[in-house]
């Protein structure tokens, strides 16, 4: 199978399309024919030496395509299914994956929008999972219209708190349109939150790592009720949690995501697609950042 592999740290010239065996479902695994992989933040950073140190890496944790071959034990699925879901391997990126955890994708759906949804999904779920998000709270997502913080907004709006978001002027009715009340990050934050919520938020949770965390601290009341996604070395300086999927993944979304699409209550745009064979440029959209939506690179049948 073609599949996206670096050898050598650097910028994204370092990617290559090569040749790689074909993989085989574990015991409670299934493989796909991969029809669109999600592109992350994290695909760069990995790339460019700031995560994982052994070479020679594949990349990708996120897929959606065709069972072709089920693992043992597996009975919830059979070839010829259209899932979409998470790669523990980090080879989702190439013409086949084996995926871990799975669902069905929604019939509202194509494969470049559900390829878009896994990791997303995951983070602003665990996150807010950790936050103990719930009806009657208020939350402050700051960084809330990218992939993760858009999903954080929707999902925390389908548990019936109200949302505030940061995000910049141009993004602010796009942040209205999914339930959440905008306000302009930067500089003044505190005093633009309070003009909204007098006496601070319940919750707070950190998407955009921009060095606010001393400002969501004390919205939100205490280091105890603000999560970051994004700001490892904040988190460590002023006590509060940082998210990581090593710690436990909320792959219950998986299943229950169908269901909000469904109803209208939940969407991931898909901001650009990608042939497998433009994994570089893609890296280099994906550096730039202001994405609204996701990234997908898409297979050659796909």
């Amino acid at each position: 199978m073609r599949a996206v592999r670096f050898s050598r740290f650097g910028g994204p010239e370092v990617l290559e399309v090569v040749e790689l065996p074909d993989p085989h479902p574990g015991p409670g695994q299934v493989r796909i024919a991969v029809r669109a992989a999600g592109v992350n933040p994290s695909d760069w950073k990995k790339r460019r030496g700031l995560m994982d140190q052994e070479l020679p890496q594949t990349l990708g944790y996120e897929a959606a395509g065709v069972v072709d071959e089920v693992g043992e034990g597996v009975r919830d699925v059979a070839v010829g299914d259209r899932v979409f879901g998470f790669s523990t391997e980090g080879a989702a990126q190439a013409e086949l994956a084996v995926l871990s955890y799975w669902a069905p994708v929604s019939p509202a759906l194509d494969f470049p929008g559900a390829a878009a949804l896994p990791a997303a999904i995951e983070t602003a779920t665990r996150a807010l999972d950790q936050l103990g998000v719930g009806s009657g709270t208020s939350l402050l997502v700051n960084g809330a219209s990218g992939g993760v913080g858009s999903a954080a907004v929707q999902l925390a709006v389908a548990r019936g708190a109200r949302v505030i978001g940061t995000a910049g002027p141009a993004n602010h009715e796009y942040l209205r349109s999914l339930g959440a009340e905008p306000v302009a990050y930067g500089e003044g934050l505190l005093d633009r939150v309070r003009a909204l919520a007098p006496d601070g938020v319940d919750l707070a949770l950190d998407v955009a790592g921009s060095g606010m965390l001393p400002e969501l601290i004390d919205l939100a009341g205490g280091p105890g009720h603000v999560v970051t996604i994004a700001d490892f070395a904040g988190a460590q300086e002023h006590g509060v949690v940082f998210s990581r999927g090593d710690t436990g993944r909320a792959v219950h979304v998986l299943g229950e995501i169908g269901a909000l699409i469904e109803s209208g209550g939940f969407s991931l745009p898909v901001a650009q697609t990608f042939p497998l064979t433009e994994v570089a440029e893609a890296h280099r959209v994906s550096e730039k950042g202001h994405t609204r939506g996701k990234l997908v690179l898409l297979m050659p049948d796909a």
